[in-house]
């Protein structure tokens, strides 16, 4: 376990120039930068790469991709880059989640623990909740879903069942579990490679003070059905619709979890119809992401 660990930021961007540009200025103002940061463009035609090398910082790194890899793939591709090059940890951001500036060091402060995911905890900056719902170990032993900063348990660090973007992965667990699975594209690694580090042994922990401002999605439902939450968003475009349903059916039957698979797809049908309302393409879109999932066929669609 390395004293003074090497850390690597790690982020993908598709054709956002000022939001990667704005993350790279919030990652220099840390108060603990990282050693290492390494983009994955995604093939940007909008002259991302040629700004962000511009800045000039002997720290950062960007990778070219190729294409379009979505952000999965192009996570996957800057997280082995950071690994190959001597990381002993990746801290997993979005290039719209804008770390305040003792977010990395707050995840380091009480030391490096090889075998802990620790995370960052997301908040929208607009409203001042959590930017997703976060279920943390209560002083009771019990898990309970917390959505603001005052509802925090009491201790700086606390157990979490998972996380994706903010999470600081060790080079031991990334071993263990393998690289991120790049052909989700988007929508889906967040909650797959959570999974493989947990069943790899490790555990999670959210830190308070380690904050990142990240907006939250605008419409997101929840749908409570039995001891379960069911959540969706609405209002989505076909080509997001289709990677929300492919990803998170296709996962549960990678589980053998079939009959759970065939019920989400139908939840998300049912959501999209009372929310969104009825279309043909929605419906072909429906169609085509379960076709896939039920054969396998991941990476990216064309539209």
């Amino acid at each position: 376990m390395p004293s003074s660990p090497c850390i690597a930021t790690v982020f993908a961007c598709f054709n956002r120039r000022a939001t990667a540009l704005e993350c790279i200025r919030r990652l220099q103002a840390q108060t603990r930068q990282p050693d290492m940061v390494v983009v994955g463009d995604n093939a940007s035609t909008d002259g991302t790469p040629e700004a962000l090398r511009a800045l000039a910082w002997d720290r950062l790194t960007v990778v070219d991709t190729g294409d379009n890899l979505g952000n999965a793939g192009g996570v996957q591709v800057a997280m082995d880059h950071a690994f190959a090059h001597g990381a002993d940890a990746v801290w997993v951001l979005d290039d719209d989640s804008w770390p305040r500036s003792g977010a990395l060091g707050a995840l380091l402060e009480d030391g490096f623990d090889a075998h802990t995911v620790r995370h960052s905890l997301q908040v929208d900056p607009t409203g001042g909740h959590y930017s997703w719902p976060l279920p943390v170990r209560s002083a009771s032993g019990a898990w309970e879903t917390i959505r603001h900063p005052d509802e925090w348990p009491g201790p700086a660090c606390v157990e979490s069942r998972a996380s994706w973007t903010g999470a600081l992965v060790p080079r031991a667990a990334w071993e263990r579990a393998g690289p991120v699975l790049g052909e989700l594209f988007i929508r889906g690694e967040d909650e797959e490679y959570p999974r493989r580090l947990a069943a790899a042994g490790f555990r999670f922990e959210a830190v308070r003070d380690s904050v990142l401002d990240h907006p939250s999605a605008k419409n997101l439902r929840r749908w409570k059905i039995g001891t379960k939450d069911f959540w969706f968003e609405t209002g989505l475009e076909d080509w997001k619709f289709y990677y929300e349903v492919r990803n998170t059916v296709w996962l549960k039957f990678r589980e053998g979890s079939r009959g759970q698979g065939w019920a989400i797809g139908f939840l998300h049908l049912l959501a999209t119809l009372l929310h969104d309302g009825w279309s043909s393409s929605r419906w072909r879109t429906w169609r085509l992401a379960l076709a896939d999932a039920r054969s396998g066929r991941l990476g990216r669609r064309s539209f």
